[in-house]
């Protein structure tokens, strides 16, 4: 814990300090005198200790306060930026190092080396360029805290098969994935979002996983909400990586246990049907499809394969059309392709689409392509399609810019 804390530590002092001695020659109010000086390291001092509490904005207790987790997050976004300004002022730095360096080989004494040296002052372009990677960057993440987070986007989709039976020729799914519920002010954006879920009178919900950060006790309060979902034929869930409680240190073995119980039965006071590696009957006029939902199955960056598809899948495959729940979207190619090509249709969440990108008409783009080769939107490979929901909440970075939160409306087709 300490070595982390003085990592941490550092590379803010680094960041801070690094970015208040590039300023030099923008303003002389950034001037590095030894009242300003003490000033920023006082400054910064006091936004690591803030910053430090990020913790209790990623995973906080119900009762943690908000105006805190507001303020950690505002000097947590000021870091991030003066991180990308420095980048430029590095670049900056390395040009002028060429620069001396060239009129070294050309002067002829030490005084002139000096003079020189000093004379060789930042490009004002790459200056105003790294006041404008800090400036601009900030904003937009402030933006993305205040209104982001609640931007509720309904994305229609369609998905068509020749294997849907006739009776289920329209039939309607909402999908929802990803509430992290900790990382909420308060229930009232989360019924905001079930207000528009309910307006579409699907057929069916579903629920794609990690209903909290880690901790049962997140959702208290918030029980009235989850069981506003209705649908005709039912509400079903399934745990993501966060519903596990794997990443927080648990006094013993049978804690985390009990707090994965405590989590089951939210869902069931809810009216949520949980799914654990299991199959149910989706029944329509006489006619039958099969839904299917599995604990989380990682297929990188280490998420751990709790899911058992050998045994939500048997005696699955008599149904001619079948549905998989599958929180995280690398097992669709790692798992599904390859051993279970008669899965119609998977659906996942997990990846946020990173909270951060750009989606207009024709063109999407996140840093989250970088790690999940599926990660927003639809996907087909040969007839078989998956669907990576880009989650109703946020987690870390406390907003979404961009790549705002997510209701899907799914229609089935007979193809």
């Amino acid at each position: 814990m300490i070595a982390r804390y003085l990592i941490f530590f550092s590379i803010i002092v680094l960041v801070e300090v690094y970015f208040l001695f590039g300023m030099r020659g923008y303003t002389q109010d950034f001037s590095p005198n030894k009242r300003n000086v003490i000033l920023y390291i006082c400054y910064t001092l006091f936004a690591i200790n803030l910053i430090l509490g990020i913790a209790g904005m990623f995973y906080p207790p119900p009762n943690w306060n908000n105006f805190f987790r507001l303020v950690s997050s505002a000097f947590l976004i000021l870091v991030v930026c003066k991180l990308l300004g420095d980048v430029f002022f590095l670049v900056d730095d390395i040009i002028r190092l060429f620069r001396w360096l060239f009129s070294l080989l050309k002067s002829k004494t030490t005084t002139e080396v000096v003079e020189t040296a000093e004379k060789i002052g930042r490009l004002k372009f790459l200056t105003n360029v790294a006041v404008a990677f800090t400036v601009i960057p900030a904003i937009g993440f402030i933006y993305g805290i205040v209104r982001g987070a609640y931007k509720y986007r309904l994305h229609k989709v369609i998905v068509p098969s020749s294997n849907l039976p006739e009776a289920f020729d329209g039939f309607k799914i909402v999908q929802i994935s990803d509430i992290h519920t900790g990382s909420f002010m308060d229930n009232s954006a989360l019924n905001k979002a079930f207000d528009i879920v309910m307006q579409q009178n699907a057929d069916l919900i579903l629920f794609t996983g990690d209903l909290v950060n880690n901790e049962a006790k997140e959702t208290f309060g918030y029980e009235g909400v989850y069981s506003r979902l209705k649908a005709h034929h039912g509400v079903f869930s399934v745990l993501g990586n966060h519903d596990y409680g794997d990443y927080v240190q648990w006094d013993s073995d049978v804690a985390k246990r009990k707090n994965l119980e405590d989590l089951k039965e939210v869902h069931k006071k809810a009216g949520w049907r949980l799914l654990m590696n299991e199959h149910v009957p989706i029944e329509k006029e006489g006619q039958k499809i099969a839904l299917l939902g599995i604990e989380n199955w990682g297929g990188s960056m280490h998420f751990p394969k709790y899911g058992k598809m050998t045994e939500a899948y048997k005696g699955a495959e008599h149904y001619p059309y079948k549905i998989l729940m599958s929180h995280d979207p690398s097992h669709w190619e790692k798992q599904v392709q390859p051993d279970y090509p008669s899965i119609d249709l998977t659906l996942s969440g997990h990846t946020h689409g990173m909270q951060l990108g750009i989606e207009i008409p024709g063109f999407k783009w996140s840093p989250s392509q970088w790690v999940y080769k599926q990660w927003a939107g639809l996907y087909k490979q040969g007839n078989q399609f998956l669907y990576v929901n880009r989650g109703l909440g946020f987690l870390g970075y406390p907003g979404r810019l961009g790549i705002w939160p997510e209701i899907t409306l799914i229609e089935l087709k007979k193809a």
